[in-house]
């Protein structure tokens, strides 16, 4: 008699000391078989257990295999650990402890004072794999990027796709490498002191390869619809498996893959009216898979309910921090001026980038027009490491016609003073791959389907662009990249030798990254002492208030040049006995700029004359004493 699986949560198949164990949920089934290929073992019959589950376990040799589902079939394992041969291919079966981890120390992290980078593997690199993108990590430890927020890696069809057509959400991208490459990533990752979470999307999956159906009907709602697919079934007759699949999704990433956590793709359709929502109940079980270790949960939610962000004890969801959109939108305003499409409800003014420093979300329940509602709700008193702001992402990169990224088509000057406010503002913020150096190629919209899918998804993608009626245009439309063209995939991996032809750009992060870091009063994201005030529509003024390290003063002017004289806010008077001198300067000639000279004449206390198009971050010292000149 072989035994079963010491853990009667396990999901799919595991092989361990040659005995293969099985579990699948097929509630309405009668039989549920193991077929084997390339093997002379017999199908094997699994045994109904409660709660619609079959399992089994066996002796073999076999590595891969399929299911029979009341001898139809055979199918994939809906929970593989790994798909060698694609979507529609076997399934293999996976010892999750045969990989030799080096982590034991690892402890996990907190919300607190991390710079997330987020990052698409297949296009990091030339070779696009996960050993690849390994290479990379010293290089990303040395940036000053303490998290890494990988963009999904679920097993997808094609040979490229940005990962949200993911229908095997257990099993990492074949393309990218096996199971246990993903495993050496993050194990050197935590070697080197960086911390891994997931982008994963519990919302849908894709249209080809998903073959849930076939076990169950009840995986997917009768009830709600979303924009990319059917949403699981979280709440309605029979629900209990779906939410099984998804909860133990997580806890299998953190279990067997040492995950730091996960961001959430879209969870405002992730539709659930239980008593406990499936996010609450999904972020509990997860901690308390991941104990000893820290983990965190950031959402993506565009219609920011804050909600989100309280514990589950007190009707949250328990996560730690949700993207923000609003700060992301008001920048990109103003930095190229345009308010098309979705960007309507937004001026760039300083007014929305100081309330998004001092208050986080700009809409927090107030009329937004775009959409013809009430947007948003109160963030309480949430700390400001829980709104991570960023200039560009996957998204927004994405959803220009053609991939551009936003310091392509900005105001050099204007974007670095706009950088700067980004990382050196309390919140958590998060850089898309190769916007540290200024990366000048495209990150277009790709997924390789079968031809009929693939001209719906283009055409799908010209519609959805077309929102912005600049990008409605005939001629522009004509232009959108193919996603399933193998050039647009190709246009859209980093260009590594722009390292050293866009130096200066790296510098600047770099050394804004190291501020963020060491500086005593930056680095506590303290937004409860912080004090803001606008200059100027285009000109704004941030400050810290220390006694034991000094007060810090942040200026950002996107604007004309201010001063030459006196400027009527009390936040620019120094401390008593102090003076301004200037810690960092976006215009100094190593970043690019074209020279920074001192905002404030005669040792900070005479006249201000601030540049346009420029931030410059200023610290509280002693002035010099001079008999002749009172204190």
């Amino acid at each position: 008699m072989v035994r079963l699986s010491p853990h009667p949560e396990l999901l799919g198949a595991v092989s361990t000391e040659g005995v293969a164990r099985f579990r699948v949920w097929a509630p309405e089934a009668a039989r549920v078989g193991v077929v084997f290929e390339h093997a002379e073992h017999e199908p094997f019959a699994l045994t109904r257990e409660d709660g619609g589950y079959f399992a089994g376990a066996t002796r073999t040799s076999a590595r891969l295999y399929k299911y029979l589902v009341d001898d139809a079939g055979p199918w994939p394992d809906p929970c593989s650990r790994f798909q060698p041969q694609g979507v529609h291919g076997p399934s293999l079966l996976v010892d999750p402890g045969a990989f030799a981890w080096t982590d034991a120390k690892w402890r996990g992290i907190g919300i607190a004072r991390q710079v997330i980078y987020e990052l698409h593997i297949g296009t990091f690199t030339p070779e696009g794999t996960f050993d690849a993108a390994a290479t990379k990590l010293e290089y990303l430890r040395d940036l000053g990027v303490t998290v890494l927020e990988i963009m999904p890696v679920a097993e997808c069809p094609g040979r490229w796709n940005w990962g949200y057509d993911g229908v095997q959400i257990y099993a990492p991208y074949h393309v990218y490498g096996d199971h246990e490459a993903f495993k050496r990533f993050v194990d050197r990752a935590h070697a080197l002191g960086l911390a891994v979470i997931l982008d994963v999307v519990y919302n849908h999956l894709g249209p080809d390869g998903n073959y849930l159906g076939h076990f169950s009907p009840h995986y997917f709602s009768k009830r709600y619809r979303t924009d990319w697919g059917d949403p699981f079934n979280t709440d309605e007759d029979h629900n209990a498996g779906a939410r099984e699949f998804l909860i133990g999704n997580a806890c299998y990433w953190i279990r067997e893959f040492h995950l730091d956590g996960f961001r959430l793709d879209a969870t405002q359709s992730i539709f659930d009216s239980s008593k406990t929502h499936l996010l609450a109940e999904l972020t509990t079980r997860a901690r308390a898979v991941a104990q000893p270790r820290s983990i965190v949960f950031i959402a993506e939610n565009e219609p920011q309910c804050s909600e989100h962000l309280l514990p589950v004890k007190a009707g949250g969801f328990g996560m730690d921090a949700m993207w923000n959109d609003d700060f992301h939108h008001t920048a990109r305003v103003a930095l190229t001026g345009a308010r098309d499409g979705y960007f309507h409800d937004y001026t760039g003014r300083a007014q929305e980038l100081l309330s998004c420093v001092r208050r986080g979300f700009l809409y927090q329940g107030q009329w937004y027009e775009w959409q013809k509602q009430n947007r948003g709700s109160p963030l309480r008193d949430r700390e400001a490491a829980a709104c991570v702001i960023f200039l560009q992402n996957h998204d927004q990169v994405g959803n220009t016609a053609s991939g551009v990224r936003i310091h392509s088509n900005s105001a050099p000057a204007s974007y670095r003073a706009l950088a700067a406010l980004t990382l050196l503002a309390p919140q958590t913020p998060l850089l898309f791959m190769g916007q540290e150096f200024g990366a000048s190629t495209t990150f277009t919209f790709f997924a390789d389907h079968a031809e009929k899918l693939s001209q719906q998804v283009h055409a799908g993608r010209r519609k959805f662009v077309s929102q912005f009626r600049a990008y409605a245009d005939a001629r522009l439309q004509a232009l959108i990249p193919d996603p399933g063209a193998e050039r647009t995939f190709l246009d859209s991996k980093l260009d590594w030798t722009e390292c050293s032809r866009h130096r200066h750009l790296l510098s600047m992060h770099r050394d804004l990254l190291r501020l963020r870091a060491r500086d005593p009063v930056i680095s506590r994201q303290d937004r409860v002492g912080i004090d803001g005030a606008t200059l100027s529509e285009r000109s704004l003024a941030l400050r810290w208030s220390d006694a034991n390290h000094g007060d810090r003063l942040l200026i950002v002017n996107l604007g004309d040049e201010l001063g030459a004289g006196s400027i009527a806010e009390p936040l620019l008077a120094p401390p008593r006995g102090c003076g301004w001198q200037t810690l960092w300067n976006s215009e100094a000639p190593e970043y690019g700029g074209l020279g920074a000279f001192e905002p404030v004449a005669d040792h900070g206390r005479g006249a201000w004359r601030i540049q346009t198009q420029c931030a410059v971050l200023l610290v509280a010292a002693p002035r010099i004493t001079n008999p002749e000149v009172p204190a």
